[in-house]
């Protein structure tokens, strides 16, 4: 993952983690101890966080590449043709001979809540070797990393910078090394996730994002579901609401929200800065719209991951106006071609040069 321009092989965004089968069921309630519960017809559909933020890329009209690792089995298949279906790059989609893919068993709820067991494959997690191939001669603006991965494949990624911009995604592997974090430009968890990083309970997204914030990435994302999300970076943070829409399965949202940020960031597309008009409209973003759609299909009606809904404008993005600082220049993780500007003293929040 190198320079990008002029290479035949570049991409806007490069996901590198999972891909799985979903093995999705909707349930009047979840079963209670002893006893059985009667769902709806399970589905079986691509699926996996890293899958499903590629394709949301892709579906936002982004050049959007997938590193993972499937078996070479029925599901294995099935997940490279859901990837090519939905204009994905699979040329960094191994299919390992005697490998069964991963699972994810998903209970839907009649609110809209899902809740996930993932079954993973060992023989499909990434390795070092699965990083240094694939980065030999891709070129890409932005890296999303899955940080549960093995720590392996993660330290190899963030030790060598493979791209302008970073992200991380997910609670760390406990075996992570702790500094690499130093190593993000962009965090984005949800807010378990970052009560989950930081030890405590969920709270205030602001103060979690502030919180990890000091542990190193330069700029961190907290979503917080209904509640919008909450950011913060070295010249603002702000809280943003989430429109409301009728939830129909939440399956896949913190993906498409991811995806299509992840692509907005690759594009340099710049924070609007605080003075905007008030009547600017603002995107809805795509995290949303996925809420009111079920798991089993896109709007267009082919199969796949409910991240395939993310088809709106940029999101979260065309919505940074509600920062604190009145005269936050445009901001954004660090390009190597302009300078990284300082942090606003009143915030003093530390700045990480790359």
């Amino acid at each position: 993952m190198t320079d990008s321009s002029g290479s035949g092989d570049s991409v806007d965004v490069a996901f590198v983690g999972r891909a799985n089968i979903d093995l999705t069921i909707h349930v009047p309630h979840r079963a209670r101890p002893g006893r059985t519960a009667i769902g709806s017809p399970l589905t079986a559909t691509a699926g996996g966080k890293s899958l499903n933020q590629a394709i949301a890329a892709a579906r936002h009209g982004g050049r959007a590449t997938l590193i993972a690792n499937v078996g070479a089995d029925t599901w294995g298949h099935q997940i490279t043709t859901a990837l090519t279906d939905a204009g994905v790059d699979t040329r960094h989609v191994q299919l390992i001979p005697d490998a069964t893919t991963a699972a994810a068993i998903i209970e839907v709820t009649p609110d809209g809540e899902s809740y996930i067991t993932l079954a993973l494959s060992p023989a499909t997690e990434l390795t070092p070797g699965d990083i240094h191939r694939a980065a030999a001669g891709l070129g890409t603006e932005a890296v999303i990393v899955q940080l549960d991965l093995p720590p392996e494949p993660v330290t190899t990624l963030l030790s060598h910078r493979r791209a302008p911009i970073i992200i991380g995604n997910l609670v760390p592997h406990p075996d992570l090394g702790p500094t690499l974090l130093a190593e993000l430009d962009v965090l984005v968890v949800n807010q378990h996730e970052a009560a989950a990083i930081l030890r405590t309970t969920a709270g205030n997204p602001l103060d979690a994002a502030v919180a990890l914030q000091r542990l190193g990435p330069r700029t961190v994302v907290v979503t917080a579901g209904p509640n919008g999300a909450a950011f913060t970076h070295p010249h603002g943070s702000a809280t943003l609401p989430a429109p409301a829409v009728p939830v129909v399965d939440t399956t896949g949202a913190g993906d498409a929200f991811l995806g299509c940020l992840a692509l907005d960031l690759a594009r340099h597309t710049p924070y609007p800065r605080p003075s905007a008009p008030p009547s600017m409209p603002a995107p809805t973003p795509s995290g949303t719209v996925a809420l009111t759609r079920r798991h089993i299909g896109f709007p267009d009606g082919s199969t796949g991951s409910t991240a395939a809904a993310s088809t709106t404008r940029p999101g979260f993005i065309g919505q940074l106006t509600q920062s604190r600082q009145s005269q936050a220049p445009q901001v954004g993780p660090p390009n190597p071609r302009r300078p990284t500007p300082r942090a606003q003293p009143p915030l003093r929040m530390p700045i990480h040069p790359r």
